[in-house]
């Protein structure tokens, strides 16, 4: 049975990214950045990974590619075409694997009856709630991983929470920040640039706005009037190569997000270079945040003011080590592995239980 894992045998794990953006993402692509972050991390520890993400993808897996680059970054590629032909060059190949690692949301499932594959989902939020319907339908034979407790749904089970880890050593501590505040994410009304920009005014701050726009019409309206360069800066998309110098920088991150938030890339890369940050009491953020330790949660603009005046006598060192063991890329690989080896047991089990019933 491809289930069972003789032992000394490499454990084989098939990593399903998403394809709207390339596998590590040349700027924004949080999904694609956690499917790059545990492929190479199961890779120096030995596992044998099958990356299926795009074809331009940079891996020391065995990569396979089926669309060329992400359909985000071309918008001549049929986004659906690719998706299909993407997902299902991998569960062709599932008894190749002893585990099916699903980072692509909830469409893969559809192919999951269908093999003998355990298939590990990470769900890394709900665009919808229409969509929970599919996580329902496969909730009896899937594996779900929740990101945060926050982000757990009442409807569905799952066999874990596991935080993201970073890679640290690519966000170095900055002991002296410079004199701006940053907002660092989607330009998106459910992110709170808009909230960023009427704090910074207020807390008589420059505001740094770096990220891709994903509302047009927010930006166009509400956020582009009020850049002047000065005051307020927009400096596009930041790439790995600035990351850690703009986020080390700031004297706090503004994460005022007006939805759950899931988890948060951003926050906790802040948090490693020594940042303090201000964010909205909401999903994760009390998972992931100490109050008055590495940044301040808060729930009103005035606690949010205060909370910029305050965030300049964090000891930055402390605010980075307290991400440096929870937030750390190898502890989520050791999640991970322990996982993998926990759902082939009992997938096999339940296959044992299903033969013995016939």
């Amino acid at each position: 049975m491809s289930t069972r894992l003789p032992v000394g045998r490499t454990l084989r794990v098939a990593i399903l990214a998403p394809i709207s953006w390339r596998v590590p993402p040349r700027r924004y692509g949080p999904w694609e950045q956690f499917a790059s972050l545990l492929t190479e991390g199961l890779v120096r520890r030995g596992v044998a990974v099958t990356l299926f993400a795009t074809a331009d993808s940079l891996t020391t897996a065995q990569l396979v590619g089926t669309a060329p680059t992400g359909y985000s970054e071309d918008p001549a590629l049929h986004a659906k075409a690719w998706e299909a032909l993407h997902i299902s060059a991998a569960f062709e190949r599932a008894g190749e694997f002893d585990v099916i690692h699903n980072s692509f949301d909830f469409l893969p499932l559809t192919y999951s009856g269908l093999v003998d594959t355990p298939v590990v989902t990470t769900i890394h939020g709900f665009s919808s709630e229409q969509i929970v319907s599919v996580f329902e339908k496969y909730n009896g034979r899937g594996y779900y991983v929740a990101i945060s407790d926050a982000d757990r749904h009442e409807r569905l089970d799952y066999v874990a929470t596991i935080h993201h880890g970073i890679d640290l050593r690519a966000f170095e501590l900055q002991r002296t920040p410079g004199n701006y505040l940053l907002f660092f994410g989607r330009i998106h009304p459910d992110k709170g640039t808009v909230e960023a920009i009427d704090v910074a005014e207020r807390a008589g701050m420059p505001l740094t706005i770096a990220g891709i726009v994903q509302d047009r019409g927010y930006f166009e309206q509400l956020v582009e009037p009020r850049l002047d360069g000065e005051r307020v800066s927009y400096v596009g998309p930041v790439g790995p190569h600035r990351r850690g110098g703009l986020l080390g920088g700031a004297r706090a991150l503004l994460h005022l997000v007006n939805f759950d938030e899931p988890f948060g890339f951003s926050v906790v890369e802040a948090m490693a270079c020594g940042t303090p940050v201000v964010a909205r009491r909401r999903g994760s953020m009390a998972e992931i945040v100490d109050h008055a330790e590495n940044g301040f949660l808060v729930d009103t603009q005035e606690e949010a003011v205060a909370a910029v005046h305050a965030s300049g006598a964090l000891d930055r060192e402390a605010v980075r080590a307290s991400v440096e063991v929870r937030f750390d890329v190898e502890r989520m690989v050791d999640d991970y592995l322990a996982l993998y080896r926990r759902v082939v047991e009992l997938h096999r089990d339940a296959q044992i239980g299903k033969e013995e019933t016939r």
